[in-house]
């Protein structure tokens, strides 16, 4: 039977990572820089967004700079969260207005949003080591969410991270846009491109390709 599992050393607490964690260094060094650079921000690993008794976890990538690292919340304050609130409004997933800042009242349904690595890295990209580092946070919060039945994945670098969660072999589960994979226990992962302004502006992803994997999230869970 598939089973998400908890590597050696880490229990199933869904305690996320304190403000100041230590488990990667070179995104300890990046936390400090900016907190210097702008000490009126967030930057510190970014808390998950919605209850844990939500059916659906979006999986992001790692916060970025301007948005989530300053903002504290997931997806707040950039581009991709502009796609992704809009994308869960009109799905039925979020209701009242995403204003690009943590205070502007909107509530996820049946939703929550978390990150593969909940630090933000330099140029936005994580090595393997963070990603594997930060990963029993993710094992916790997928093993406390018990009435989970889909999550969305954002871009390969998460798809690994659920993958190597639930304990499957990547060559059985590759990566690619629009594709689901049964993880067990009741559990589909749905893949998308990353909502990134570079995979937008590029063509690579558009507004309805990324609203066709909501769309499918929607009547897969029903009403």
């Amino acid at each position: 039977m598939t089973q998400i599992l908890t590597p050696p050393g880490h229990d199933r607490s869904p305690s996320p990572p304190g403000r100041d964690c230590p488990l990667c260094p070179r995104l300890v060094d990046y936390r400090l820089r900016n907190r210097a650079a702008f000490p009126d921000k967030f930057n510190g690993p970014v808390p998950s967004f919605g209850g844990l008794d939500a059916r659906l976890l979006v999986v992001g990538l790692a916060p970025g700079l301007r948005g989530a690292n300053f903002s504290g919340r997931p997806f707040t304050g950039d581009y991709a969260g502009d796609l992704l609130y809009a994308t869960l409004l009109k799905f039925g997933f979020a209701t009242g207005q995403y204003l690009e800042r943590p205070d502007d009242g909107l509530t996820l349904v049946d939703a929550r949003i978390t990150n593969a690595v909940r630090c933000v890295p330099p140029e936005n990209k994580p090595t393997p080591e963070e990603s594997h580092t930060c990963r029993p946070f993710l094992v916790a919060e997928l093993a406390a969410m018990t009435r989970l039945k889909a999550v969305v994945a954002l871009g390969s670098v998460s798809h690994t991270s659920v993958i190597r969660t639930f304990g499957l072999r990547q060559a059985a589960h590759p990566f690619g846009h629009g594709a689901r994979h049964d993880l067990g226990k009741g559990v589909t992962l749905f893949d998308s491109y990353h909502c990134s302004r570079y995979n937008t502006n590029t063509g690579r992803l558009t507004d309805a390709m990324f609203e066709d994997v909501f769309k499918a999230v929607r009547g897969y869970l029903g009403a």
